[in-house]
């Protein structure tokens, strides 16, 4: 090949690594970060001519490229979905026969969550005998109403506090258990009113969105304004295919039983176990709180300008694991993260039934042990699922 033609050649194609850096110029000079491209969608390399200050003609290469940017297809790291579509077999049961004492269920804290293990299988946080045995109560208790006090997810990725490596990746996991609790809290109690108030753990959820991607919060699908968002409790865990009715707004939302009885999450501790003396310094109306995990009763009587009237502060205790499982300012971590486990909490495990009438009229109380997956209710024990396949 004679020299001209050579010169020609690599005029119009100049060497990879010539252009490869070129391009890279182009980048630099117009402060575009490599790491922010998606895809090059096209490049053009060509001259051009221009006369120099002698008036002789000069040649340019030129270069231009189409990118297109990383975050165009969305981000890397897998989304929040929805949980399972759970089919379950139709229920049987059969309205309880009209009378004027209702039924109403309560199923404190159940701290659905997981963490991995050193070979990566998920741990509950989220104790499934004692949720096995409730499950079991409320369907053998036919009752005309369920009230679940909060805080039924963790969320601990999405708390203010530390979270270790084996707590990460793992809220789709929680997700998914609290869509199928739902499915089996509707499959237990077919013709109840369910009724989930939301705890501090579910309100990190849209404080976080709140805090950290703006941009998101309180997004829908099209066209459906009146839907829940799409990164909400409820959304994600299918309340509405279940009948559920979600109470947002820690630590405003409560629901009334009767006139006389209202559940709260609740937002009083006290360490000392009195936190029900809390609840009735302050409170006209008897009240049912969770959130401190353990089994209160108090009462008072007070007297009022038609009389006296007495008034009561409880707590059914919780569904989640007391062992140390939990993450919780009394618990500890080893060296890669995981809970130590056997150092128990102060914690009871248990749920609630009301019987009730609507109105200004009279309640009563029966709070239920749940102890190493067994309970006893009425002269019937109660075991958990595990327990009897054992």
């Amino acid at each position: 090949m004679a020299l001209g033609d050579k010169l020609t050649e690599q005029a119009q194609n100049p060497p990879r690594k010539e252009t490869l850096g070129k391009i890279a110029d182009l980048l630099s000079r117009n402060g575009i970060d490599i790491d922010e491209i998606g895809r090059v969608q096209r490049v053009s390399l060509y001259q051009s001519m221009f006369k120099n200050a002698d008036g002789e003609a000069e040649t340019v290469d030129l270069a231009a490229v189409q990118l297109s940017p990383a975050w165009e297809t969305g981000p890397e790291w897998p989304v929040m979905t929805q949980g399972p579509a759970v089919k379950l077999p139709p229920a049987k049961g059969k309205p309880s026969k009209e009378t004027a004492w209702k039924t109403a269920a309560i199923i404190p804290d159940v701290q659905i969550g997981f963490y991995r293990l050193s070979d990566d299988t998920l741990e509950p946080t989220h104790d499934e005998d004692a949720i096995s045995v409730a499950l079991a109560l409320i369907k053998a208790s036919k009752p005309d109403l369920v009230v679940l006090v909060g805080d039924n997810l963790d969320l601990p990725e999405f708390g203010k506090y530390l979270t270790t490596a084996p707590f990460h990746r793992t809220t789709q996991a929680a997700i998914d258990r609290a869509t199928v609790l739902s499915a089996e809290l509707r499959n237990a109690a077919p013709n109840a009113r369910i009724i989930w108030i939301a705890g501090n753990h579910e309100e990190r959820l849209p404080r976080y969105i709140a805090t950290n991607a703006a941009a998101s919060f309180g997004l829908r699908r099209g066209n459906t304004p009146d839907s829940w968002p799409v990164l909400s409790v409820p959304y994600l865990c299918r309340f509405d295919e279940y009948g559920i009715e979600y109470l947002p707004g820690y630590p405003a939302s409560m629901f009334w039983i009767n006139d006389r009885l209202r559940v709260v999450h609740g937002d009083r501790v006290n360490s000392s176990g009195v936190t029900a003396s809390k609840y009735l310094a302050r409170e006209k109306v008897s009240v049912l709180y969770g959130h401190i995990h353990r089994r209160e009763w108090a009462e008072i009587t007070r007297q009022d300008h038609d009389g006296p009237r007495t008034v009561l502060a409880a707590s059914p205790g919780c569904l989640a694991r007391i062992d140390g499982a939990v993450p919780s300012t009394k618990g500890g971590t080893d060296l890669d993260g995981r809970p130590i486990i056997g150092r128990h909490e102060d914690w009871q495990q248990g749920i609630a039934f009301v019987e009730y009438q609507e109105g200004d009229s009279p309640f009563h109380l029966e709070l239920v042990p749940i102890r190493e997956g067994q309970a006893r209710w009425r002269g019937t024990d109660y075991i958990s699922e595990r327990e009897r396949m054992a």
